[in-house]
């Protein structure tokens, strides 16, 4: 079924549904005309004569110097060979798609002065599964993602390598397999494709969307850690979130209580219990997760905007005129990128602390020392939680912002950068690592719960417990856990556990 998108209108859930979906995309009819008039618009202006930038001019510090009309279309074509300067692994084929997409989305604006033949292309590439060979470096987030999108436009004019159906070749090779035909670049069209944020704000978007998933998974990871350590769940009363009033927390909390409720575990300690108050990892939870949610929601409506934008330059304007801007520094993006790393960074360094708890006798409530079923002869869980703080303490340095960095480029000309395509990029570590962590919390919370039979969880939690039990058997001797920790963060990526509760 093909997705009809309408530039300027699209919502982050449409979002992530492209960025895991593998359907067809076309613009609507009012953006095909957009796009065709201010084509027209662009030609009219060639004819005047005047001096326009990138469209008739050279690029960056060569913005002074003229091309003759007869060079125009040599002009973008060595454009795009000179800057498809990217460096290290290829892009996951995910990221490339939802890049086509939205460079299709921002042309779909009718800013930009391409041909419709331009984006129909990027219609075709998506449909056919034909995505371009993207090295992940090369970007410092200014006059847009210049090489990151150079050889997606390489792979456009048939050069270049490009994945066809999960297949690497030539870019030609990949054309003519899908029965689609390169193109030749006219007046402003490679300039077009290579200015603009679309590869940060792919990798962006991608790196909120997982790590969304991940935030809400690590809710009924928390759940369950609280009830393997006989905590209370009075700290989650809706009064205390509703006082404050941030609505992550109140959500938050709420999803705890939802949770935790029916527990027979809880309920058997709620009289006599010693203990006032538990360590904050678990008291603090709404609060620490909720904030993480909020600063997500921000991030995500940054990136919202910036999907629906046009970045290149110059821009063709609705009163007809053409002019230079900056649209491109990605600045927005990187912020945003920032925000969604330092949210990552602490919904695992609060699960790390729940997970140490649970292996600690002094802490856990009459656990034994790492879980362990003989502690002593049997080490449990000792060094999984060492995992956890070593992917937790990598997470806190990744976190550190990258927007705040700079380095002039193309002769001074682009004196201030954004970074934003590996502030975007490292997202993806750090939800990996976040993964990692999250799967030890489910490993140690399952097994805490299963040790204070014959007590019962809730009938929600003891479902998520029969599904880590389907990827991590109960550790009742001591084994290589590496399997599980893998099986269990693979699974919390490609679901929305949180729906399944």
């Amino acid at each position: 079924m093909t997705i009809m998108l309408s530039p300027g209108r699209i919502d982050l859930g449409a979002l992530e549904r492209l960025y895991r979906g593998t359907e067809p995309v076309r613009l609507d009819a009012a953006a095909y005309d957009r796009v065709a008039d201010s084509a027209r618009t662009l030609q009219k202006a060639l004819t005047s004569g005047n001096a326009i930038y990138g469209v008739n001019t050279g690029f960056g510090k060569l913005a002074s110097v003229r091309i003759d009309d007869d060079k125009l279309s040599v002009l973008q074509r060595n454009l795009v060979r000179s800057h498809a300067a990217g460096f290290g692994s290829a892009l996951p084929g995910p990221i490339v798609r939802l890049i086509l997409i939205l460079k299709l989305i921002s042309l779909g604006r009718g800013a930009s002065g391409v041909r419709p033949a331009v984006v129909a292309l990027l219609e075709e590439m998506v449909g056919a599964d034909l995505l371009p060979v993207i090295p992940e470096k090369g970007s410092v987030g200014a006059s847009g993602d210049l090489a990151p999108l150079a050889h997606m436009a390489l792979t456009m004019i048939g050069e270049g390598d490009a994945v066809l159906e999960g297949e690497r070749m030539t870019a030609s090779a990949a054309f003519a397999a899908a029965g689609l035909k390169p193109i030749e670049l006219a007046a402003k069209e490679g300039l077009a494709l290579l200015n603009g944020t679309q590869a940060s704000t792919a990798l962006a978007l991608a790196g909120l969307f997982d790590a969304r998933r991940l935030a809400r998974a690590s809710l009924v990871t928390c759940a369950l850690s609280v009830d393997a350590a006989m905590g209370s769940s009075a700290p989650f009363h809706p009064d205390i979130h509703s006082l404050r009033g941030h609505r992550g927390q109140i959500d938050a909390a709420q999803h705890l209580r939802a949770l935790l409720d029916g527990s027979e575990i809880r309920d058997s300690h709620v009289e006599g219990d010693e203990r006032v108050q538990d360590p904050y990892c678990l008291r603090c939870a709404p609060q620490v997760i909720g904030a993480c949610l909020n600063q997500l929601d921000q991030a995500g409506r940054v990136l919202e905007t910036e999907a629906n934008a046009a970045t290149d330059n110059p821009l063709v304007l609705s009163d007809g005129s053409i002019v230079s801007g900056g649209n491109f520094h990605a600045e927005p993006v990187a912020f945003a990128a920032d925000n969604i790393a330092l949210a990552i960074s602490e919904v695992g360094a609060i699960a790390q602390r729940r997970v140490a708890l649970l292996v600690d006798p002094a802490l856990s409530f009459g656990l034994p020392a790492f879980l362990a079923p003989d502690p002593g002869l049997k080490s449990g869980l000792m060094i999984a939680e060492v995992t956890s703080a070593a992917l937790m303490s990598e997470n806190k340095a990744l976190a550190n912002p990258r927007s705040v960095d700079s380095t002039p480029t193309s002769a001074n000309q682009e004196d201030h950068v954004s970074m934003a395509c590996h502030a975007a990029r490292r997202l993806m570590d750090m939800n990996l690592n976040l993964s990692g962590i999250l799967a030890v919390e489910a490993m140690a919370a399952a097994q805490g719960i299963e040790l204070r039979a014959p007590l019962q969880t809730s009938a929600r939690l003891a479902h998520h417990i029969d599904l880590i039990r389907e990827h991590c058997a109960p550790l009742d001797e001591d084994r290589v856990v590496s399997h599980d920790i893998e099986a269990l963060a693979q699974w919390l990526r490609r679901n929305d556990v949180m729906s399944a509760a």
